[in-house]
């Protein structure tokens, strides 16, 4: 226990460090997921029993709880990336792990809600990729 994990958001106004260690890593595909992130799914890590500290811009975070349930969203209001959040109903500090600026420690544990998959996320074997930007 207590590792140090580093993060900030895009525009580098707000940065954080969580200590402690990631037990599970979630790619969440439900709906809310979807939305919150306009993309297929979340990539959120969970650690249960850590402490998570803002080293800087504390006051650029701003977090929107969706009406009765665990779903809960920490966010920048400078740049709108999403940072780490508490929820409180299970102890536990959620990551996204794209706001990581140290190594994701672990390799996702589980694909969840699939049933809410995207319809265009299904069959991508064939899409071509590319290093960069294509010309």
């Amino acid at each position: 226990m207590n590792n140090q994990h580093f993060g900030s958001c895009l525009c580098g106004s707000t940065k954080y460090t969580l200590s402690g260690d990631f037990q599970s890593f979630f790619l969440c595909h439900c709906t809310r997921c979807q939305k919150g992130t306009g993309s297929a799914h979340a990539a959120n890590l969970f650690a249960t029993d850590s402490s998570l500290t803002w080293l800087q811009g504390e006051s650029n975070v701003k977090i929107y709880q969706y009406p009765n349930s665990l779903h809960r969203k920490s966010f920048c209001q400078n740049c709108g990336s999403a940072l780490p959040t508490y929820i409180k109903n299970i102890n536990c500090v959620v990551v996204p792990a794209g706001s990581l600026d140290s190594p994701v420690p672990i390799s996702p544990t589980a694909k969840i809600f699939v049933s809410n998959s995207a319809s265009w996320l299904k069959n991508t074997g064939y899409v071509p990729c590319f290093d960069g930007l294509p010309t």
